[in-house]
């Protein structure tokens, strides 16, 4: 079957008519292109969004207080209501598997008034009120000097962790911001850190930096907020869903509050992990619909060959006759025919994938040299599984386009074969 005669008559049969088969082969080339360069463009998608996850412990969520909206135990219908400190006593006590549960108030809003002053010049600046725990549910590079610690919470320490915008407003170019001191709200804040922040969505990368940081116990006192939490940052031990464990989260709130058990909309919150489980189950849809494309052009270059290989079955009706006249069985005039098809297939398959991996080199290429770090597109690229895959797919395509062929050829008789003109 794998004999040099076997071969050199492979040869002999595609080479007869070299513009044929490579038009033939050009379908299963742009095929196996295409599946490649689809799957590879889906995974630099995912890399980049993923990137923008990087650093941030995506199985948490966010919590915050809102209005009443049936009424429970004499209390009226819409009335407001503020989390507290005890709050985050009582969710660590009842709430099995949580990691963090960091609580945070805030000061000022996107476009917001200026409430930040250093010297003659001011700024709008958001300020949260943050435990220390919050640096590991965000991300958050810190550029110099250090971040919130719990001596900072407990001696409740005015000082201040600022963006890097931040530090362009309100610092001469050259000046160093540690140990100085800004204003916030009238209140003196030491400055003892500078961050770089990543946006999620590349939009509001400008706004991210725009924020300062002080400890939760300081903010409080320095701004009157008593025992308030604006909203909280919950984060679930691995192997926890906190998608499953929130309703705990909710309840505890609701029993301390004396909000009906089943008012939905009294607690607002965000589920970070149920968006990024969508963002995770959008990518195997993606992933599908690479294939699914992928496979269908492969299966027109399929098509095409079958079809040639019929013609070329065809024009070689009486060879196959001489040759089962001379006591060939229909096996090795099967095992030809399909030899040729695999051949072909397999070949044309491999120059797409070589290609494919040609174009994704380039753009690699050209993208180590650009700045990837706000980007939605990243690294696109696809592993050893997928080459592996479609090396499969030939292998079947090149069985399946040969087989209808490779069927009629041994079904020609040897003397119907030899009157053939």
């Amino acid at each position: 079957m794998f004999s040099r005669d076997s071969w050199s008559e492979i040869i002999q049969a595609l080479s007869s008519n070299w513009f044929r088969t490579i038009l033939t082969a050009f379908g299963v080339l742009w095929g196996i292109f295409i599946l490649v360069i689809l799957l590879a463009a889906g995974n630099g998608l995912e890399n980049g969004v993923k990137q923008g996850f990087s650093g941030m412990a995506t199985n948490s969520m966010f919590m915050w207080a809102q209005t009443a909206s049936k009424p429970y135990k004499g209390l009226p219908k819409g009335r407001r209501y503020n989390f507290k400190t005890g709050d985050v006593a009582a969710i660590k006590q009842n709430v099995p598997n949580l990691r963090y549960v960091s609580p945070r108030n805030q000061l000022g809003g996107f476009r917001g008034a200026n409430n930040v002053t250093r010297g003659l010049k001011t700024g709008a600046y958001n300020v949260y009120g943050d435990y220390p725990e919050i640096i590991k549910q965000q991300p958050m590079d810190i550029t110099s000097g250090r971040f919130i610690n719990y001596s900072d919470i407990n001696e409740k320490r005015k000082v201040a962790i600022i963006g890097e915008s931040v530090k362009t407003g309100l610092y001469d170019p050259g000046e160093e911001p540690i140990g100085t001191y800004i204003k916030i709200n009238g209140v003196n804040f030491m400055v003892i850190g500078t961050y770089k922040k990543k946006s999620n969505g590349g939009g509001d990368a400008e706004e991210a930096q725009k924020e300062i940081y002080v400890p939760f116990t300081s903010f409080s006192q320095a701004f009157n907020m008593g025992e308030t939490v604006g909203w909280m940052a919950i984060t679930a031990q691995d192997g926890s869903s906190i998608t499953k464990l929130k309703e705990q989260v909710f309840d505890v709130i609701k029993l301390r509050h004396s909000i009906h058990p089943e008012d939905d909309r009294a607690v607002g919150n965000f589920d970070l992990y149920e968006e990024y489980s969508k963002i995770n189950g959008l990518f195997v849809a993606l992933n599908f619909v690479a294939y699914f494309v992928g496979i269908l052009v492969l299966l027109s270059g399929i098509i095409g060959i079958s079809n040639i290989m019929l013609i070329v079955v065809k024009e070689r009706t009486k060879e196959i006759g001489i040759r089962r006249a001379l006591g060939a069985t229909p096996w090795s005039i099967r095992s030809q025919v399909l030899l040729e098809s695999i051949f072909l297939t397999i070949i044309s398959g491999m120059a797409g994938i070589v290609l494919a991996s040609g174009v994704l080199a380039l753009v690699n290429y050209v993208m180590d040299g650009m700045d990837t770090s706000e980007m939605m597109f990243l690294n696109p690229s696809v592993n050893i599984g997928v080459v592996m895959i479609a090396l499969i797919i030939l292998i079947v395509s090149g069985l399946l386009a040969g087989l209808i062929p490779a069927q009629n050829a041994i079904k020609v008789k040897p003397v119907d074969a030899l009157r053939t003109e």
